[in-house]
């Protein structure tokens, strides 16, 4: 009698098995859930050579980046900006992030000129947003 109780539980069944779906789908909705709320971080897409600075505050991740390369040209979201488009561009950026902060990446051999045109134009905008001026920090 005893032997035919081990010889049924060796042969194994359907309900032996160890079920691995749910686990699966378990990781398979963290997985989602992390890459969906995952932030990435903005490259302006030229090459910048920032300023040195002692002040170490750092700006939230969620910006909206203008780069402004030693040919005082300006970037905005990796596209070569004209000037006078700049504001139409920012306030359009603003429509898909409404509540991001302001980051100027200025080169250090740009024009004066034209990082004071950038600023005026944020301001004309929108006077309350705070204008973070990106600097290299050692």
């Amino acid at each position: 009698m005893a032997r035919r109780k081990r010889q049924a539980f060796a042969s194994g069944g359907a309900e032996d098995d160890v079920n691995l779906t749910p686990m699966l789908d378990v990781v398979f909705i963290l997985l989602i859930f992390f890459i969906v709320t995952a932030q990435f971080i903005k490259e302006p897409g030229v090459g910048i050579i920032r300023p040195e600075v002692d002040n170490k505050a750092d700006a939230k991740p969620l910006a909206i980046l203008i780069a402004i390369t030693d040919e005082s040209e300006i970037y905005i979201d990796k596209k070569l900006i004209a000037p006078e488009e700049v504001g139409f561009t920012i306030k359009q950026m603003r429509e898909d992030n409404p509540r991001g902060e302001i980051v100027v990446q200025a080169d250090v051999d740009s024009s004066a000129e034209t990082l004071v045109d950038v600023m005026e134009t944020i301001n004309r905008l929108d006077g309350a947003t705070a204008i973070n001026i990106s600097a290299k920090i050692d």
